[in-house]
């Protein structure tokens, strides 16, 4: 799998050695996986040879003032923040694809666009939070090259043994209804109605959204979810990050673009910083669908979506 950048960059090296023992694990697993997704693998060997695009935005992170709520979406549910100079990342996702790792091979899904920011050019974080073990956000090569012993990482209950616990500072679990304290930084874990397995049977591991509280800023991250009614008691957010694709035909455990603004304003939040779309083809809805409805759903309040590309910038003084 390639990492974009940080002290792990595998791009070349794991192009390069493509040994006898790493494509023959990767045979014998896809054999066995084939049978329980043929769509899925139809679909890896589509984007074999696809390119992946630019992204049209490059943020600049180093220019962000200390004070102030800044966030640039990085691509999928990876965002940079800065809220009164403590800066961390969401669901950190800087591979090629996502999925399996058999050696020097991962199978799974290729990115359409590039992440906006290599990890060497991340600047020096204070916190990673996890919303849970799904491939698509919990990707272990790009958590592996953030290893940092002055480094914590927040995740959801059930889902540290996937890291390796001692190269980080902390790594702390919460559930539902649990909180957290890093710094500055209030992190409280909310229900929201999707599931955690990574694989099919450690159905244990728990899911989460999350209220985070910085002074006088508030900010929903939704993580990933179907349509739930538990935002209702966030009681007001200055930005709500909530996932807008892959609903269709997986509605039961996404939320589509209409579902996604109605949670948004059952938390009352003033602006919006949708996810989850443009990055990995997840799902059947075209590229551009998910961000074309909800600006339909905002109707005339199309001022309180915060960003359209990946790459773009918002900031709040």
């Amino acid at each position: 799998m390639a990492i974009h950048g940080g002290r792990n960059d595998l791009a070349t090296s794991r192009r390069v050695w493509l040994g006898g023992l790493g494509v023959g694990v990767a045979g014998v697993g896809a054999g066995l996986l084939y049978n329980t997704a043929p769509m899925f693998w139809r679909q890896f060997a589509r984007e074999l040879g696809t390119p992946i695009d630019r992204p049209r935005h490059i943020p600049n992170p180093g220019a962000w003032p200390e004070k102030g709520l800044h966030a640039a979406w990085i691509g999928h549910s990876t965002v940079l923040f800065k809220i009164d100079g403590f800066t961390f990342v969401t669901d950190p996702v800087f591979s090629t694809r996502i999925g399996l790792g058999f050696g020097p091979l991962t199978l799974g899904l290729k990115r359409m666009v590039e992440p906006a920011l290599e990890l060497s050019h991340l600047p020096k974080l204070d916190l990673v939070l996890l919303s849970h073990a799904h491939m698509d956000h919990f990707d272990l090569p790009s958590l592996r090259a953030l290893e940092n012993r002055n480094l914590p990482v927040v995740t959801a209950n059930g889902t540290s043994d996937l890291l390796r616990v001692p190269r980080y500072k902390e790594v702390r679990e919460i559930a539902w209804g649990q909180s957290a304290q890093v710094g500055p930084l209030a992190i409280k874990a909310l229900e929201v109605n999707h599931w955690g397995a990574r694989m099919r049977s450690d159905t244990w591991r728990g899911y989460n959204g999350y209220l985070l509280e910085c002074g006088r800023w508030r900010v929903l991250f939704a993580g990933d979810t179907a349509l739930t009614d538990s935002f209702r008691n966030v009681g007001g957010a200055h930005l709500a990050l909530m996932p807008i694709g892959a609903y269709n035909p997986w509605i039961r455990v996404h939320c589509n673009p209409e579902q996604a603004w109605r949670m948004a304003n059952d938390a009352r939040a003033d602006i919006v910083l949708p996810l989850h779309h443009q990055t990995f083809h997840l799902s059947q809805e075209p590229r551009e669908e998910p961000i074309e409805r909800l600006h339909m759903a905002a109707g005339n309040a199309t001022e309180r979506i915060a960003l359209t590309h990946i790459g773009q910038e918002f900031h709040l003084a």
